[in-house]
């Protein structure tokens, strides 16, 4: 996919952060957009934002991607809207902080449902008119935390270590059935966003510091600069999409560690992780 002008383009979690510097870097491309999140408010703000940066059409819909039938109706109506479907990327995801001890089953299908099934839903559902299309692409919204797991984040590390084993072996399938279908895994590092201010927590964090540690001290790379780095993944077909000098050195710091990056990052995380809190 040399260019993604006159492309259509679906984004999920398109109300701010990443998928927000998506929309408006690929308007600026030409591309038509089909714009979905839960946070109406701000995603008229987005609509408003890919309009005035040039995309020829902008669709906006309220969706949960947690709700499979839902998803469905939404993949026809885009194509019925559109004509064809070429790219989709499934951004939308959430937070959830909590040692395994104190996780509830509850929030633990929450970040379940959005993170792995938003994304196994927005693939299956459009997959079929991105085949179609003869020119399409699935770009699944992984993580840092989908090459290395950190204390703290079980149920975060689950959903996206699953979103790159479903994403990679989908590739495969493509270029097995010789489907002209580009398939990316995303893996972004600290990225300025709200995501930690938005998450959910154990009863034994503190969120406003566990936020705190992710705004001052691991958020490094703006959204846009982000999303530059992801469509140039998507123009260049590349499997596993880096994003970030986090990404890049924490990843290369696996492979080379092996099964003994654990033990480093579980010294590391004691002295940088705040306190857990008191559970009264």
């Amino acid at each position: 996919m040399r260019t993604l002008a006159d492309k259509v383009v679906v984004i999920t979690g398109a109300s701010s952060g990443i998928g927000r510097a998506l929309a408006v870097n690929l308007a600026r491309r030409g591309s038509h957009l089909a714009l979905s999140d839960i946070d109406e408010a701000g995603l008229a703000e987005t609509v408003s934002l890919a309009t005035q940066a040039g995309a020829p059409q902008v669709r906006s819909d309220r969706l949960d991607v947690a709700d499979r039938e839902a998803v469905a109706g939404y993949a026809t109506q885009v194509a019925d809207h559109f004509g064809r479907v070429n790219v989709v990327i499934n951004n939308a995801g959430v937070a959830l902080a909590g040692d395994v001890a104190d996780l509830t089953y509850e929030d633990m299908e929450w970040i379940t449902d959005i993170n792995f099934w938003g994304v196994v839903h927005g693939t299956k559902e459009f997959l079929p008119h991105l085949i179609a299309s003869g020119d399409g692409h699935v770009v699944n919204l992984s993580s840092l935390f989908g090459l290395i797991a950190i204390p703290g984040q079980s149920a975060y590390n689950a959903t996206k270590f699953a979103v790159r084993g479903f994403t990679e072996a989908l590739r495969q399938e493509m270029l097995i059935g010789r489907h002209r279908v580009g398939v990316s895994c995303v893996h972004p590092g600290g990225i300025k966003t709200a995501i930690a201010r938005n998450a959910r927590v154990a009863a034994t964090e503190d969120k406003q510091k566990t936020a705190e540690l992710f705004d001052r001290k691991l958020a490094k790379m703006t959204p846009e600069r982000a999303a530059e780095i992801i469509v140039k993944g998507i123009r260049r077909n590349q499997a596993r999409v880096l994003v970030g000098i986090d990404a890049h050195a924490l990843h290369h710091f696996a492979k080379l560690a092996g099964s003994r990056y654990e033990d480093v990052v579980a010294l590391a995380s004691r002295k940088l992780l705040p306190p857990k809190t008191t559970v009264v």
